[in-house]
């Protein structure tokens, strides 16, 4: 049975290799190896901690095993992570997770969430409702130059003070 919770700091070493399986595999196809190798190389950012701390991480799971997760920065906005195991990708897990955090949002007051998406994952992202801003190049923390995509999605009801469904 597929469960979602609020992920939490205990799960960061499971969401990490979690996500580094994402990246070799749904990355190939735009980013050169050597990128790959460097960018899953990289530790877990000291913000993780925060963010999870915070309640801005949600996770998929499935008999104890994660099948994805989100992050939600809750001070800015900012999707700041969405990853889904790769065996289990086209499942809409993703979709769900994108969803409920929109939810979040919106409790929350936001008018607009926003992300430097990789150049694969931008059509995902356009499907979910964000539209790309520009092309850019993301300085990753490990010193490598990621080309991404600024998107972001907004929330108009929220602006208008109306009622949003998700």
């Amino acid at each position: 049975m597929t469960t979602q919770r609020q992920a939490l700091v205990a799960d960061i070493p499971a969401l990490w290799q979690l996500r580094t399986r994402a990246i070799r595999v749904s990355c190939a196809s735009h980013y050169s190896q050597d990128i790959i190798d460097t960018w899953c190389a990289a530790a877990p950012p000291e913000k993780m901690a925060a963010l999870l701390a915070a309640g801005g991480g949600l996770l998929m799971e499935e008999g104890g095993q994660p099948l994805g997760f989100a992050i939600l920065n809750l001070e800015t906005g900012e999707l700041d992570a969405a990853f889904v195991e790769p065996a289990q990708q086209g499942r809409g897990i993703a979709r769900q997770l994108l969803a409920a955090l929109d939810a979040m949002a919106i409790e929350r007051g936001f008018d607009r969430l926003f992300l430097s998406a990789s150049l694969n994952a931008a059509p995902f992202y356009e499907r979910a409702g964000y539209v790309e801003l520009r092309r850019e190049i993301y300085p990753h923390r490990s010193g490598i130059q990621l080309e991404s995509v600024l998107m972001e999605k907004t929330f108009p009801c929220v602006r208008q003070e109306e009622r949003c469904s998700t």
